[in-house]
């Protein structure tokens, strides 16, 4: 891999005269327009999750209506419990890999290695007949260079924009989980039934090359500590600084983990959905890959409008997300009363909506409380903990599948929500608002 350092700081421009008009035509402009270099790292994140989430949609189809119609519930939780395992599993080698290596070598790395592994698959599938255990070990390939890809990137995101500009790119960098979702829901279910598992790992293939060329395009720049943690800075590049062991991070914000804690356990019950979806369209709906494709796309529809707009939801960030978690609850829930099809979509897209709006308002706020040091291994720790309830959902959801109707597990998960919406809301005074965020890190 390169060296820690892509590239020195680029120097401030000075604004005067028409440079001053220049400076503040840019500033109109989207940031993905007038910072070419977030741009490209940000549809190299499109195309990487996209083609994840294409393939997670696309095989959990295939596994329901063609490969196991008996008892499909187990394997398809089985599968989607092997989507998200590595990011639990290497939490530790995911912060120690980030800190070391130049961030742009490991975006690069991990969408390469990604597309390496679904050619291996579209060629074993073209081949002749693919076995379940073939498909269950690319997933864990995928998710493992996922794993290293994404929280990479959250703490690249000072190394391509401007301390003004974090919030902004944080809602960009969350809205790419949502087009992935909606490009994933499109494209997965259809392609499976169309080309079958070959032509789908082709065309994630595709896409994670792609993303690979792109993140090398870009440029990105030093972060000197004193910029974002007020320690003494030398003039030239530093060292990278000392790195906490991960405990000690969270202990050092404890609003932060009280919060990570409720949505670990709402993650319990919002994950499931993955599972449901193929399940609900099988049994109850009696659709095809199309119907999955609508429901997917409701879901990823509204959590692209959601991570535009969660900056818009008034109140603190735990109120905002308490009732968010609540009105989620509620869109899980009612599928499992009423079956009809526009009604699952319209529900489906509002869950998407909280889910974004809640992930936009904090991790904007955990950008401004983390310190910069600290961020390789927070985001690591964020990414594993959240993800850790998903393949416990994955494996209940999916076994019990085999026994309960989708219906039933609708309402399981709308009560289930409940209670860490209220825990959400019991928060409220303790934890700061993001524009004067608690300092980060205690003691060293």
């Amino acid at each position: 891999m390169d060296s820690p350092v892509d590239s020195p700081v680029a120097a401030p421009a000075t604004s005067t005269g028409t440079g001053t008009a220049a400076g503040a035509g840019a500033r109109r402009r989207p940031l993905v327009l007038r910072n070419r270099a977030f741009g490209a790292v940000w549809l190299g994140q499109i195309l990487t999750q996209a083609a994840v989430r294409m393939f997670q949609v696309g095989v959990a189809w295939w596994i329901v209506a063609h490969a196991v119609p008996e008892a499909p519930g187990l394997a398809s939780g089985l599968f989607l419990a092997a989507c998200t395992l590595p990011a639990v599993a290497l939490a530790p080698a995911v912060a120690a890999t980030i800190s070391r290596f130049a961030h742009r070598s490991v975006l690069r790395t991990a969408a390469a290695l990604a597309g390496a592994a679904s050619g291996a698959l579209a060629l074993w599938a073209h081949g002749g007949e693919l076995p379940l255990t073939g498909v269950y070990g690319a997933a864990l390939a995928l998710a493992t260079c996922q794993a290293f890809f994404d929280p990479c990137l959250t703490t690249s995101v000072p190394e391509l924009v401007d301390d003004a500009d974090i919030e902004t790119a944080t809602g960009f960098e969350l809205s790419t989980q949502s087009l992935a979702g909606l490009a994933g829901a499109l494209l997965g279910a259809l392609t499976v039934d169309r080309t079958g598992v070959a032509g789908l790992a082709a065309g994630c293939a595709a896409a994670y090359l792609g993303a690979a060329v792109l993140v090398t395009s870009a440029r990105f720049r030093t972060v000197a500590p004193s910029d974002a943690d007020g320690a003494d800075g030398a003039d030239g590049p530093a060292g990278p600084p000392p790195r906490r062991p991960l405990r000690r991070i969270l202990a050092g914000l404890p609003s932060v983990r009280r919060i990570l804690i409720c949505f670990t356990a709402a993650n319990l019950f919002t994950a499931a959905v993955f599972v449901v979806i193929p399940l609900y369209t099988r049994s109850v709906l009696f659709g095809g890959g199309g119907t999955v494709a609508l429901l997917e796309a409701a879901l990823g529809t509204g959590a692209l409008v959601g991570a535009f707009t969660g900056t818009r939801v008034p109140g603190r960030p735990t109120v905002a997300g308490a009732w968010c978690l609540g009105l989620m609850a509620l869109a899980l829930a009612l599928p499992g009363l009423f079956a009809q099809r526009p009604v699952v979509a319209g529900c489906l897209a509002v869950a998407g909506w909280c889910a974004g709006a809640v992930s936009v308002r904090f991790v904007a706020l955990f950008q401004r409380m983390v310190p910069t040091a600290d961020k390789p291994g927070f985001f690591a720790v964020m990414q594993a903990v959240l993800g850790a309830s998903l393949p416990v959902a994955s494996l209940v959801f999916g076994s019990a599948g085999d026994f309960l109707s989708p219906q039933t597990l609708c309402l399981v998960q709308g009560i289930g929500l409940l209670p860490a919406a209220c825990a959400l809301a019991l928060l409220g005074s303790r934890t700061p608002d993001p524009a004067v965020a608690e300092p980060a890190g205690g003691e060293r």
